[in-house]
C-alpha cells in the first residue's frame, strides 16, 4: 500500500509553536466520553439487576478482574506521578539530543522509547503520558508533530504483545492459558518483533520520510535538568519506583498488581513528603475502572443473547493455522467495530482453553488490529484526544487507510510468527 494522496491542510496538521505551547483549557464537569463510560457501567448493573446476567456469573467476572483493576489503577498512578516528576520529559529530550538533528536517528529512538514504555508500563501509559510529552518535544526541536503522534498511537497498540503487563487483554489471556510472564514472553517475542518491524516500515513510509516533512534536520533541544533538591528527589525516586516495578515483572507471576501497588506507593510517599499538593483524587483513573467493570458486565450478557454464536461462527473450531488466522481476523474486525476489550472477551468465551494458539492469535488481533477506527481501543482514543487538545490535526481518511494497511500486514505477520515459533 503506497502513500495515500489527499489534500492536507499543512498549517492545521503542523501548527505553529504557539498553538502547541498554549495549554488546553481546563475541563469542567464530565466529558462526553465520561458519560459513555458511566452509561456502560449503568447498563451492566441493569443487566445484573434484571437477571439478564446471573449474579453468580457477574461475581465470578468481578473476582477475575479484581487483580487487573488493582494493577491498572496502580500503574496509571505510578506513571502519572512519574510524568509530574518529569521523568518522561527528561528521557524524550535526551533522545532528541542523542539523535543530533538527524531524522532517521530520532525515528529509531522514538520507536524504542514508545515500544519500551508500552511493553514495560502498559499501553495506556504510552497513550496518556507519552503522547503529550512527544507533542511537547515538537516545539523546541521544531519537529512536525504528526509523525510523533502517530508513532505513540500505533506503538501503543502494536507493541503491546510481549508481556502480560503490556495490555489488559494480555493479563486476561495469560490467566486463561496459565502462563507466567517469562513463559508468555517466550511465546510472544517473535510476533512482537514482527509487529514492531511492520509498524516501523509503515511509519517511515507514510509519516516520517522526507516527503512527509519539510526539512532534512531538526534542532536538538536543550536538556531538562532538575532545578533544585526537590525536583531531583522526585525525579530519582519515581524513576527508581518504575525500575523496581520493571525488574519485578519476571518474578511476581500473577501478583503483578501487588508489584505495581508497591511501586506506586513509593512514588506517592515521595510526593507526600516533598510535594503533597500533587496528590489529588483525580490521580485515580476512575474512568478506566468504570469502563472495564461495565464491559465485564455487559459483554457476558450480550454473549448469552447471541454474541457468542456470532463469534463462534467467525472463529470456528479449527485449532490449526486456519483457526488461528480466523480468530485474529475476528478479533481485529470486532475491535474496530466496537472496542478491543469486548472483542477479546467475546472471542475468548468461545475458544477452548486447550486451543492455545487460537487464543493467542485472537489476542494478536485485538492488540494490533485496533488502529483503523478512532474508538477501536482506549489507547487510540486517548492519543487522538491529546492530539485534538494540542491542536494537532490527524486527517481521518489518511488515519483509517494507513491504519488498515498496517493492521492487515502486522496482524497476519504476527500470527504467522506465532505459529512458526511455537
Amino acid at each position: 500500500m503506497g502513500h495515500v494522496p489527499e489534500q492536507v491542510d499543512t498549517a492545521a496538521e503542523n501548527p505553529p509553536s504557539s498553538a502547541l505551547t498554549s495549554a488546553p483549557p481546563p475541563r469542567r464537569g464530565l466529558s462526553t466520553l465520561d458519560w459513555v463510560r458511566l452509561g456502560l457501567l449503568a447498563a451492566g448493573l441493569l443487566c445484573v439487576a434484571t437477571g439478564l446476567l446471573p449474579r453468580a456469573e457477574a461475581a465470578d467476572n468481578m473476582r477475575r478482574i479484581g487483580p487487573l483493576l488493582l494493577f491498572l489503577c496502580s500503574v496509571i498512578i505510578l506513571a502519572e506521578l512519574t510524568r509530574q516528576a518529569k521523568v518522561f520529559d527528561v528521557i524524550a529530550h535526551r533522545l532528541a539530543i542523542l539523535g543530533r538533528g538527524y531524522y532517521p536517528a530520532l525515528f529509531l529512538l522514538c520507536v524504542l522509547f514508545a515500544s519500551a514504555t508500552t511493553i514495560l508500563l502498559n499501553l495506556d501509559t504510552t497513550a496518556v503520558l507519552l503522547t503529550p510529552v512527544m507533542l511537547a518535544l515538537a516545539i523546541p526541536a521544531r519537529i512536525p508533530p504528526l509523525p510523533l503522534a502517530m508513532t505513540t498511537l500505533w506503538l501503543a497498540n502494536t507493541a503491546s504483545l510481549l508481556l502480560p503487563v503490556s495490555n489488559l487483554t494480555n493479563l486476561l489471556a495469560a490467566d486463561r492459558v496459565a502462563l507466567r510472564a517469562t513463559d508468555f514472553a517466550a511465546r510472544m517475542w517473535a510476533p512482537q518483533l514482527l509487529s514492531i518491524a511492520a509498524t516501523m516500515v509503515c511509519l517511515w513510509i507514510w509519516y516520517w520520510r522526507r516527503g512527509q516533512r519539510d526539512t532534512d534536520r531538526y534542532i536538538p533541544p536543550e536538556p531538562i535538568r532538575p532545578k533544585n533538591a526537590r525536583e531531583r528527589t522526585l525525579l530519582y525516586t519515581t524513576a527508581g519506583a518504575c525500575l523496581l516495578f520493571i525488574f519485578a515483572i519476571p518474578f511476581v507471576g500473577d501478583r503483578i498488581g501487588i508489584a505495581a501497588t508497591v511501586a506506586a506507593a513509593i512514588a506517592v510517599a515521595a510526593f507526600a513528603i516533598v510535594d503533597r499538593s500533587a496528590l489529588r483524587w483525580s490521580l485515580i483513573p476512575w474512568q478506566l475502572l468504570v469502563f472495564v467493570v461495565g464491559l465485564f458486565l455487559l459483554v457476558p450478557t450480550l454473549s448469552r443473547f447471541g454474541l457468542a454464536d456470532v463469534m463462534h461462527a467467525l472463529i470456528g473450531d479449527d485449532s490449526g493455522p486456519v483457526g488461528a488466522f480466523r480468530a485474529a481476523g475476528a478479533g481485529a474486525g470486532l475491535s474496530n467495530i466496537a472496542n478491543n476489550l469486548p472483542a477479546y472477551t467475546a472471542g475468548e468465551a468461545v475458544i477452548p482453553e486447550y486451543h492455545r494458539n487460537q487464543l493467542l492469535a485472537l489476542l494478536i488481533g485485538t492488540n494490533i488490529g485496533p488502529i483503523v477506527t478512532p474508538w477501536a481501543s482506549l489507547a487510540t482514543l486517548l492519543c487522538l484526544e491529546f492530539c485534538r487538545t494540542h491542536g494537532v490535526r490527524v486527517p481521518m481518511r489518511r488515519f483509517v487507510l494507513t491504519g488498515l494497511g498496517l493492521a492487515v500486514v502486522a496482524t497476519a505477520g504476527a500470527v504467522a510468527a506465532l505459529l512458526v515459533s511455537g
